[in-house]
């Protein structure tokens, strides 16, 4: 069963926080080993009544058996909480996901690289002007359209955003269509699509995946005496 995947984790991490490298992974001084409170079924049934989605399983078990967010890959899994009555995703960029579209299924072939081509060919370059001013606005001009088209809501829907890695990328968990599970990249600011996690077998990274492969490379630094 999936759940399996948590047997002993909480414990693993709370470890490894313990141990004389910790301080050198990669985001702890973000999450600081800190895992939150396991959400209770009752929240949990809530919080997915009020998106209007049934989370990944593996996604699920986590936050039931695990915790609702904290010690993670990079700066740490964003926490869901409930804040004034509302169930929310709190992290750097989490208020990308537009909530209202969880339900809505994530594009079935993942962004349009032709899209993305066409844009980057657009990109305006230093040497096509003689005045620098008008190069400067070109590139704003290109800025604000990359922006519109890229960051348009319905791109990312039925996606949540659940860790950030730093310089504006993160990490989007799939909770609508065939990619129902998969943990996403997005390099946007670099002027780069999403693209899903790809196992070195070349097959999509899951949840469960993307998080103990986290520990496992976690607790190697963080348990090592060096």
């Amino acid at each position: 069963m999936t759940d399996q995947w948590w047997v002993g984790v909480r414990q693993r991490v709370e470890a490894a926080g313990g141990g004389p490298g910790s301080g050198k992974v990669f985001g702890a001084l973000g999450h600081e080993w800190v895992l939150e409170d396991p959400l209770t079924p009752g929240e949990l049934a809530e919080l997915e009544a009020q998106i209007g989605v049934r989370l990944p399983a593996e996604y699920r078990a986590f936050l039931l058996e695990v915790g609702a967010g904290g010690a993670g890959p990079a700066y740490g899994l964003f926490p869901v909480r409930r804040v004034q009555g509302r169930w929310r995703w709190e992290g750097d960029g989490a208020d990308l996901a537009d909530l209202s579209l969880l339900a809505e299924p994530f594009p079935e072939r993942g962004p349009d690289p032709e899209l993305v081509d066409a844009l980057l060919d657009e990109r305006p370059e230093e040497e096509d002007f003689d005045d620098i001013e008008e190069f400067d606005d070109a590139s704003e001009a290109w800025d604000e359209r990359w922006a519109a088209v890229m960051f348009a809501p319905e791109r990312t829907a039925g996606a949540i955003v659940v860790s950030h890695r730093g310089c504006a990328q993160r990490e989007w968990l799939v909770v609508s269509s065939s990619h129902r599970g998969t943990i996403w990249s997005d390099c946007r600011a670099d002027d780069v699509d999403l693209a899903p996690l790809l196992a070195d077998d070349g097959t999509p990274v899951r949840f469960a995946q993307w998080y103990t492969g986290w520990l496992e490379k976690a607790e190697r630094a963080a348990l090592s005496a060096r």
